[in-house]
């Protein structure tokens, strides 16, 4: 059956633009989609191993700005459409997991005639915290193994059961969380580790538009039938199988990339040693990206030099917002009020003295305390400090420019 849309990733962008979250963030929901699609039914084969095309994705933003829970259910309320797609707990533990993979295990036919069995679940969390422990070093190693694939059965000792296993376990993930929960729950020394640098974190701290009334702003628009277009679609993506191939410009783009990503010189992200681990893991997140592009255009499996292209174009979008992501971890206690301080008035633009203490009182209780944090701001030219009908204001410079 032939698609109805040339990509169903633009496709969905224009399906989210009654929505108030920025482009990209919706455009990374629908990557999860297509990605939960795909399954462990397509690869890219490079002998000593193989890329599948799951993405640990994880949207962040303050509270309250972007609707990251709705921008993620937005994506996985059209997969859900699709035959056959499991969905796996809503909290990680071992036991939850070995359930989940029990009743996604499906065998499926390749093009060659061969069978293999596979056992994929797509995780969709509007709460990281209430997904997974950091803590739990058990787990976090899990899923780091899980992340990179296995053409073989998995096993776990354990007390109780002995052994279990999965075979050919996948996971595709996409959780939501805040900046301040990334900095109290991971410490500084596991940015830069096995899992962290798997994920895909999509910053966000402003609303593209506002729509106050969702169902207003679509009324009269084909907006049901469009989701019914975008799920049919799905089901197409869902039904490719085999090995990805590449063009040979592609093949060509993909070396050239390659040198230059380890040559490059004065790169602020190459050079912050606690993104190291992404950075040696950015060829793996290129290619797995650039076959979700590809099934979402077309149904050849190729991967051509502009699907490289778009791929590295994305990550790199991402990339300038990772300081923020993890700006906070590793901070003092007054550095971090420091930064609330300082998003309070450059959220509102100019606030009263009195309203910011207000907000921020059960942060920053002391009122000596607060005003030693206002004072180095203004010296550090972040903020400006004005006197006017009797009181004292805070004004962003930001709002000034």
């Amino acid at each position: 059956m032939p698609r109805i849309f040339p990509d169903w990733i633009e496709a969905f962008e224009d399906y989210t633009k009654f929505g108030e979250a920025p482009n990209h963030v919706y455009r990374w929901a629908a990557v999860s989609a297509v990605a939960g699609a795909l399954r462990r039914k397509v690869w890219l084969d490079q002998v000593y191993f193989k890329w599948y095309c799951n993405e640990y994705i994880i949207l962040v933003a303050p509270p309250g700005i972007i609707a990251k829970s709705t921008t993620a259910e937005i994506a996985m309320s059209l997969l859900r459409g699709v035959d056959d797609i499991r969905f796996g707990p809503d909290v990680i533990t071992w036991q939850a997991l070995v359930s989940s993979f029990a009743g996604a295990l499906e065998k499926f036919e390749l093009p060659d005639g061969r069978v293999e069995a596979m056992s994929p679940i797509t995780i969709a969390s509007s709460e990281l915290g209430n997904l997974m422990a950091p803590g739990d070093r058990e787990m976090v190693d899990l899923l780091v193994t899980l992340w990179d694939g296995r053409d073989r059965p998995f096993r776990k000792e354990t007390k109780g059961s002995g052994s279990d296993s999965v075979e050919n376990p996948w996971i595709n993930m996409i959780a939501c969380t805040t900046p301040a929960w990334i900095s109290g729950n991971f410490p500084e020394y596991m940015i830069g580790g096995g899992f962290m640098s798997r994920c895909i974190f999509v910053y966000a701290e402003e609303k593209r538009n506002y729509v106050a009334y969702p169902g207003m702003a679509v009324a009269g628009t084909d907006i049901v039938k469009h989701a019914g277009d975008l799920i049919s679609d799905l089901r197409e993506i869902a039904a490719l199988c085999g090995e990805f191939g590449m063009t040979q410009e592609a093949v060509e783009w993909g070396a050239d990339w390659y040198k230059r990503h380890y040559e490059s010189k004065g790169n602020g992200l190459l050079e912050d040693s606690r993104f190291g681990g992404y950075v040696a893991r950015k060829q793996t997140h290129l290619h797995k990206l650039a076959m979700i592009f590809s099934a979402s255009r077309s149904e050849d499996l190729i991967i051509t030099s502009a699907d490289l292209q778009r791929a590295d174009t994305e990550l790199t979008f991402l990339e300038k917002d990772l300081p923020k992501v993890f700006d906070r971890v590793g901070k003092s206690t007054d550095s971090v009020n420091a930064d609330r301080l300082l998003e309070f008035v450059n959220a509102h633009g100019r606030c009263s003295f009195s309203e910011a203490y207000s907000a921020l009182h059960s942060a920053i209780p002391h009122v000596e305390e607060f005003e030693a944090l206002q004072k180095s701001l203004e010296k550090a030219g972040l903020i400006k400090v004005e006197v006017a009908e009797s009181k004292l204001w805070l004004v962003s410079n930001r709002a000034r420019r």
